[in-house]
């Protein structure tokens, strides 16, 4: 399958679209200039809310932020000596874990992370090093052994990533680690010397972020901006050498990205509420306060074959474009699918088993929780970035 990402301008913001075969799977709106997402400040706590177990902290322009007290465990305080406990007036370095969407505030964690392509330092008073879960026993021990000459500060933890089982040599896992805590402590030096509301961090654009967190790079890499084009070489040549040759920079003054990949059809797409299948049957999907419902119909489909294997035909081709709205749309929470009603036990494993796999594919956790007796399928998918439709603000 042919992979490509694009970034381009749309409506006056940068775009980012992964095709696969020229189909689009994954769009994000880059608005730089109103997320804050990753960005470290010294804020203010303004009040305690015992019932939900929060606080409310007020950052840089007068910002209010939400800040559950389970991620304040170990607070970096610049007032006071810290406690552990949290009070009204408390000068605290928070870091945005997610924007404001819609009436929300953003929210908060004092649990600070620096992070790389093979590993992040979370500033989150313990001093270990951690391994993902994902990561097989034979990598750890190899990357445990190379990992025994970095020295932890108090506080810090080391956080190493799955991506870092693909390296041959482990010297980069350990060149990258040693950059990523030389900045956690020179953040956290220079924190404790500033005024309250000041922003210690910007976070790095999004689009580099985007890289970093990548497990599998797209055959392909272009963009028409130049200046994109040069901080993403740059990153390339920093964390992923090998890459280089993927990166495109599109030059031609008759006919921008957007237009010759015929992007305003496909954002078009993941914002209508009927999408049809290759077989004739439609999606209609629906997104509420409280959930995401997709409806499966038979529509025009003339399957000749049995009204069962029809069913089965329609809902397979279903699952798979059910999977790729998810993740063009980027819904979240609870999604829930109803598929035409298949009363085999062994078609329904079937479907079943194979929208497990698809959701395996997305890059943000999905995960199939069951089939319910009325023949609804129940997924949920974590909330990391605003809905298609929220960002280009058509919801």
């Amino acid at each position: 399958m042919n992979t490509t990402y694009c970034i381009t301008n749309y409506e006056n913001k940068l775009c980012g679209c992964l095709l696969q075969d020229n189909r689009i799977f994954e769009l994000q709106i880059f608005s730089e200039e109103t997320s804050l997402l990753g960005n470290i400040y010294i804020g203010k706590v303004k009040n305690i809310i015992k019932n939900i177990d929060a606080a409310f902290v007020e950052i840089a322009g007068g910002q209010m932020c939400f800040l559950p007290l389970p991620e304040a465990q170990n607070p970096i305080l610049t007032n006071r000596v810290s406690t552990g406990k949290l009070v009204p007036g408390d000068e605290i370095l928070v870091q945005v874990k997610k924007d404001a969407v819609k009436t929300k505030d953003p929210v908060l964690t004092a649990n600070l992370s620096f992070p790389g392509r093979y590993c992040a330092v979370q500033a989150d008073g313990n001093k270990k090093i951690h391994y993902s879960h994902k990561m097989d026993q034979d990598s750890k021990k190899k990357l445990a052994q190379a990992l025994k000459q970095i020295v932890l500060p108090d506080g810090c933890s080391l956080v190493v990533r799955t991506q870092a089982q693909e390296l041959a040599e482990p010297d980069e896992l350990c060149k990258e680690a040693q950059r990523l805590l030389a900045q956690a402590e020179q953040l956290l030096q220079t924190g404790r010397m500033r005024t309250v509301f000041s922003k210690l961090s910007a976070q790095e654009p999004s689009y580099l972020n985007l890289l970093r967190e990548w497990k599998n790079w797209p055959d392909k890499i272009i963009t028409d901006q130049p200046s994109v084009h040069t901080q993403i070489l740059q990153f390339i040549k920093e964390y992923a050498p090998e890459m280089e040759s993927r990166l495109t920079l599109y030059q031609d003054p008759s006919m921008n990205l957007y237009t010759l990949y015929g992007l305003g059809s496909k954002i078009q797409e993941g914002l209508e509420r009927r999408i049809w299948l290759k077989s004739g049957g439609y999606l209609v999907i629906e997104q509420t306060e409280a959930l995401v419902v997709i409806d499966v119909n038979t529509g025009k489909f003339d399957g000749k074959k049995s009204a069962l294997e029809t069913f089965h035909r329609i809902n397979m081709e279903a699952a798979q474009e059910s999977a790729r709205q998810m993740r063009l749309r980027n819904l979240s929470g609870i999604i829930i699918i109803d598929f035409i009603n298949e009363s085999a036990k062994e078609a329904q494993e079937e479907l079943l088993s194979y929208m497990s796999e698809l959701l395996k594919e997305d890059p943000v956790t999905a995960k199939l929780i069951d089939m319910t007796p009325l023949g609804l399928v129940e997924i949920t998918r974590k909330k990391v970035h605003m809905s298609l439709a929220e960002q280009l603000g058509r919801k």
